[in-house]
């Protein structure tokens, strides 16, 4: 890699947050370039420094998921990761909802940490396995069409599946159009099919339920 992976940190604890930044700082490729301890400080710090990644917990002073919602409109180009010890769904869901593409629970090992910021850096998703495979299981149970099928994927057709694999992958509709090839305005047209039959709200929902189907069918 020859670009280091910029972090910005924002725990209002002073013992994770050091932690993490150690942790983080340990890893030739990443560079933690700003510290916070609040909402406010985690939308500066963006703001200011154009991060690659924010890194921040749920409960913040002022806020998290307030914060990244803020940030994922005046910084869209930085991506978010939500560190915290909170497993309930709706934290997962609204995280999500407010742009992060990441939710990784406290306690995780140094070395997943570090690829878990690879894997966001290179444009991809991510939500501790567990979390995301009681997400797949309540959108699947909760589908007001599971009466019809267990499993909404196979409702896919063979282009919406290419779709959202690419859309898995972190591409960008463009990316998408070029790669195919097709017209950018059917990629969105396509993606909005496969919203609607997986039932999930964005992209990143779709990519992480689709990565946690691919991986349970490969066991």
């Amino acid at each position: 890699m020859t670009e280091l992976i910029r972090v910005v940190v924002v725990d209002d604890h002073p013992i994770v947050r050091e932690g993490v930044t150690h942790a983080l700082n340990g890893d030739p490729d990443i560079s933690v370039v700003g510290e916070g301890t609040n909402g406010e400080d985690a939308i500066r710090l963006a703001r200011d420094l154009l991060p690659d990644i924010v890194l921040l917990d749920i409960s913040l002073p002022g806020g998290g998921i307030e914060a990244a919602q803020s940030i994922s409109v005046t910084c869209p180009s930085v991506k978010i990761a939500m560190l915290t010890v909170s497993e309930r769904n709706d934290d997962v869901v609204r995280s999500l909802r407010a742009g992060a593409r990441g939710y990784i629970l406290k306690g995780i090992k140094r070395s997943e940490l570090i690829e878990i910021m690879r894997e966001l850096y290179d444009g991809g998703s991510y939500v501790s396995p567990g979390l995301a495979m009681r997400l797949l299981s309540e959108t699947i149970g909760h589908s007001p069409h599971s009466g019809t099928s267990d499993d909404p994927f196979s409702a896919l057709t063979a282009r919406e599946e290419e779709i959202l694999e690419r859309v898995a992958k972190g591409l960008s509709n463009k990316e998408i159009a070029l790669d195919l090839p097709i017209r950018e305005t059917n990629v969105k047209y396509y993606m909005t099919n496969v919203l609607r039959k997986l039932h999930v709200r964005n992209r990143v929902e779709a990519a992480l339920l689709a990565k946690e189907h691919w991986k349970s069918s490969d066991v």
